[in-house]
């Protein structure tokens, strides 16, 4: 094997966003291996690699990350820098540990490059501090997509409604009546503030405000769509003072 591997983070979706770092390994590609939520502008500074799709469709999880493996040891047989690159930061429900693991296992060189998780990234777009001294000392990021293969979810939604002030749910939106059900049945007031973010820190950004009690409700009417993140708590209501986009 001559090749490393980056395991590299895009950021959030705006391509101003992305880490010096992840700049630098994107211009000296030789192959860059991409996922579906990876920016064109971003993809534009690998002006010399040789571009591989490997994203996958929302819930097609049947052989993709196999795939995805194979071409990661294609490459490092016979080019000197793989970029492998994720939306958002790639240890953050991104498989980047899975990919390191794999890495590992077959002796082949790499290295984790983070990059601004679509949670962080939309939450500030829209004007919401995950934390703040008078609403929230404590901030979760929880996925709300578990692995089909696991049988039954390790998310406990109701011991999350009172162990958390903020609440951050990647990938959850197709869900979001079901776990706001779950959080009010934990305790959590009908009335706790949410934030759907779609597309957050792009152009398209969008935002819709509720409750737990009826932002589902909302969500649909207004039919978001994937991407997009949820965030549930006070600091939610800071958003009409704090919004700069």
């Amino acid at each position: 094997m001559t090749g490393k591997v980056y395991l590299v983070g895009a950021g959030p979706g705006d391509a101003k966003l992305i880490t010096v770092r992840a700049a630098e390994l994107l211009k000296k590609a030789d192959v860059v291996l991409y996922d579906r939520l990876v920016s064109r502008s971003i993809l534009l500074l690998a002006k010399s690699a040789k571009k591989v799709y490997v994203g996958r469709a929302v819930g097609d999880d049947t052989g993709h990350q196999d795939s995805t493996n194979d071409m990661m040891i294609k490459y490092s047989k016979t080019h000197k820098n793989i970029v492998r690159l994720k939306g958002g930061d790639p240890m953050m429900f991104g498989r980047g540990g899975e990919e390191a693991e794999f890495l590992k296992s077959r002796r082949i060189r790499y290295e984790i490059v983070p990059g601004i998780t679509s949670g962080m990234g939309s939450a500030a777009y829209a004007g919401i501090p995950l934390t703040h001294r008078r609403h929230s000392s404590s901030v979760v990021f929880v996925t709300g997509h578990e692995d089909p293969t696991k049988g039954s979810e390790s998310v406990k939604w109701k011991n999350l409604a009172r162990s958390a002030d903020t609440i951050v749910i990647m990938m959850g939106l197709s869900r979001i009546g079901t776990i706001c059900r779950q959080l009010e049945s934990g305790g959590m007031k009908k009335d706790t503030p949410v934030a759907v973010i779609q597309d957050g820190t792009t152009k398209k950004q969008r935002v819709i405000q509720g409750t737990i009690s009826d932002i589902a409700k909302k969500s649909r009417a207004k039919k978001m769509a994937p991407p997009a993140n949820i965030i549930i708590g006070r600091v939610v209501s800071l958003s009409g003072e704090l919004a700069w986009r």
